[in-house]
């Protein structure tokens, strides 16, 4: 299966009234870049969370939110009156340089991360929660990429297919171009020697349509364009972290689309060449967002 760089996933988890919030979002990365906003109380836990996250991921910056709250007094939890003082003092700040926002609510105090102490909080015997809201997490996370990775795949390999028309419609227009370009060579020669009275070189023409047939000769390009939308195919089937390899391919592709262009000896083919090169760079964007 194909997966995108691309996911998001958020779950909640309560335990012995302590409400854990976990919040996964990605974006395109070369390499696999965790970055973790973690609770302070529950910043033990970001090393093994670091350790799962790397088990399960390829690619992509990864942005991990964990963040707790607590239900009720009963467990022990306290007004924290610093956070409190600390939260007056930044809202007078703020109020004095923007006059018109809307002052703190009791409800934002009272979920503002701090707003309580935790003594009586043994943070600790929270790991085997956090272990599976971490693993919950990460499953729908992993679905979301892999639900926007089909969708990419699924639009690589209709460019794909596209290109293997655009190969399948030039290949007969060089035998064409090569019999055309011999009737207007044997038509010139045969104009300029009218006049002088002498007979058509015909080795020197076989020569020349030689020649020209080598320069345009594209067969190839066009065998390569082929195998390389084969091993596209493959590799969009056989799933897994295909992005490194489909960004290599995509790099082929283009090297034989340029060749295919210079070559060129009628309008169709050039034609054909750019048709090529957009189809090409439009899967090269996909690909960037491929694990």
């Amino acid at each position: 299966m194909i997966h995108s760089m691309t996911g998001y996933a958020a779950r909640t988890l309560n335990e012995g009234g302590i409400g854990l919030h976990m919040e996964l979002r990605s974006v395109n990365s070369r390499f696999l870049d965790l970055h973790f906003r973690v609770a302070d109380d529950l910043a033990a836990f970001e090393a093994g969370l670091r350790e799962k996250f790397t088990a399960r991921l390829g690619r992509g910056k990864v942005e991990c939110r964990l963040s707790f709250t607590l239900s009720g007094q009963g467990e022990g939890a306290e007004l924290n009156l610093e956070k409190l003082a600390w939260l007056q003092a930044q809202e007078a700040r703020i109020r004095a340089v923007l006059p018109e926002a809307a002052p703190l609510t009791v409800s934002d105090v009272l979920h503002w991360p701090g707003a309580f102490t935790q003594e009586g909080v043994d943070f600790s015997a929270l790991e085997p929660a956090i272990g599976r809201l971490a693993a919950e997490t990460l499953d729908e996370f992993i679905a979301s990429r892999a639900r926007e990775g089909a969708k990419l795949a699924a639009v690589i390999l209709e460019r794909g297919q596209q290109m293997r028309a655009i190969v399948a419609r030039v290949a007969p227009l060089i035998p064409a171009a090569q019999t055309a370009f011999r009737e207007k060579l044997r038509a010139r020669l045969s104009d300029a020697v009218r006049d002088a009275g002498v007979n058509i070189d015909e080795g020197r023409v076989v020569q020349e349509v030689a020649l020209f047939a080598a320069r345009i000769d594209v067969d190839e390009e066009l065998s390569r364009l082929t195998t390389h939308l084969d091993e596209l195919d493959r590799i969009l089937k056989t799933g897994g972290a295909a992005g490194k390899r489909l960004d290599f391919l995509m790099q082929e592709f283009n090297r034989e689309a340029n060749t295919l262009g210079s070559k060129a000896a009628v309008s169709e083919v050039t034609q054909a060449a750019m048709a090529l090169k957009l189809l090409i760079e439009q899967m090269r964007e996909q690909v960037q967002n491929l694990e």
